[in-house]
């Protein structure tokens, strides 16, 4: 499931860095997910990723991703929006948080 932002005035999602990394963490997330203990295997060569590769991504790479939004969230300090601006600052803070 890759994550899908509404049409903005502001920039492309391709545009948006913190877009970007939902996107791959949801990925990340659905490859851990699907390999369900079966060895990850590698684009370029056929030596599969070993367990402490996977344990990283698991217990470092992951929750760094998924802090980075809630970090920015809490530093932001945006004056008053009129209603459409608001409306599109909810939509892409609801798509930030899933």
């Amino acid at each position: 499931m890759v994550v899908r932002a509404a049409p903005s005035p502001f920039c492309s999602p391709d545009e948006d860095p913190f877009l970007l990394l939902q996107s791959t963490l949801s990925c990340v997330v659905r490859i851990l997910q699907r390999s369900a203990g079966r060895p990850l295997r590698r684009t370029w060569i056929e030596f599969p990723y070993g367990e402490e590769e996977i344990t990283l991504v698991e217990e470092e790479v992951i929750p760094a991703i998924q802090q980075r939004p809630q970090r920015l969230d809490a530093q932001r300090h945006w004056p008053p929006l009129s209603d459409q601006r608001g409306a599109a600052n909810q939509q892409v803070a609801a798509v930030m948080r899933q």
